[in-house]
């Protein structure tokens, strides 16, 4: 499906605060740019608190749904808790970024959102953002009864880069034996194998915000290893996922990561882990809640729709048709 004009205004206007060329770049001053971008004329959708605070040594921002919320169905009828680790190729973007997306899920899920500042690279490679994602969601947990939310009902969920992080946290969970339960991943078209040569990277490398120039860079500066990206907590398409929560994972039609999301979905499936996967045709890496984008792509608020009823439900096929 064509990208259609509104789609390519939004993608152009985001590609100009974003690198341009074919790598080498600076992550402080990328940061810098990225800052400057002027945010979509939307006001920030209501919450009932928003709160800084550490998860041990990790700075995280946890939002709280209005008095009176009731987070859904759960066994335990509390609200679910959120670990949200945002998007930026493990390299770029912040709690700021992504408040948009963490507000919309807190009021639209009715959850708590604990969204996690996790080390970047080049400064922090590989594996610190994996710790503080890992130290964050074991706080969420601990803490979660003090945060309003029910343990029962803890979440992952992240985009791009931010759903590896999700996805790895899920491995270490299972295979460190020592927690904490996690009962649903939500993955919006995420990293999940360093391999770079995919029908999706070849025919979205170029014009579609995400460039398969920045993904190289992205990994060049988070796992500076090439011998080391195919191991499962880099690449977790390449990991055992028997044992794992539930997922819902959702791609874009034209985004270089389509191929592996949708890769990962259907191992999960073999694996036996419930698992639901969308793609939104004619959609770009970048268009689900980043700068209000429910505001303007008629996808975008679907898509955020599914998370939230996803979420608040904790059936991975609510909405589905």
């Amino acid at each position: 499906m064509a990208v259609d004009e509104v789609t390519r205004a939004v993608i152009e206007a985001m590609s100009a605060f974003f690198p341009k060329g074919a790598g080498g770049w600076d992550a402080a001053e990328v940061r810098r740019t990225l800052a400057e971008a002027p945010p979509l004329e939307t006001e920030p959708r209501p919450v009932g608190q928003v709160v800084d605070r550490l998860a041990g040594n990790v700075p995280v921002r946890v939002y709280s749904p209005p008095e009176g919320a009731q987070g859904g169905a759960g066994d335990g009828g509390g609200r679910p808790v959120v670990v949200y680790f945002h998007g930026g190729g493990f390299t770029i973007c912040s709690l700021d970024t992504h408040d948009a997306v963490c507000r919309d899920i807190c009021a639209g899920a009715e959850a708590v959102v604990v969204s996690v500042d996790y080390r970047l690279a080049p400064e922090h490679p590989y594996p610190a953002a994996v710790e503080d994602a890992c130290a964050a969601t074991r706080w969420a947990h601990e803490h979660a009864a003090e945060l309003g939310g029910d343990p029962g009902r803890l979440v992952v969920a992240g985009d791009s880069a931010g759903g590896n992080l999700a996805t790895v946290v899920c491995l270490k969970a299972r295979d460190e034996r020592a927690g904490p339960p996690i009962s649903l991943q939500v993955l919006i078209y995420p990293v999940t194998d360093a391999d770079q040569d995919t029908p999706s990277y070849r025919e979205n490398g170029t014009g579609y915000f995400l460039t398969a120039a920045h993904m190289r860079w992205f990994w060049d500066c988070y796992q500076p290893d090439p011998a080391r990206r195919a191991e499962p907590y880099s690449s977790p398409v390449h990991a055992d996922l028997s044992g794992l929560p539930p997922a819902l994972v959702l791609t874009a039609e034209h985004d270089p990561l389509r191929d592996e999301g949708e890769a990962y979905a259907r191992l999960l499936g073999f694996a036996g882990v419930p698992a639901h996967g969308v793609r939104y045709d004619g959609m770009f890496h970048g268009f689900y809640g980043f700068y209000g984008m429910g505001a303007v792509l008629p996808a975008a608020k679907e898509a955020s729709e599914l998370v939230n009823s996803v979420i608040r439900t904790g059936d991975v096929r609510a909405g589905a048709s």
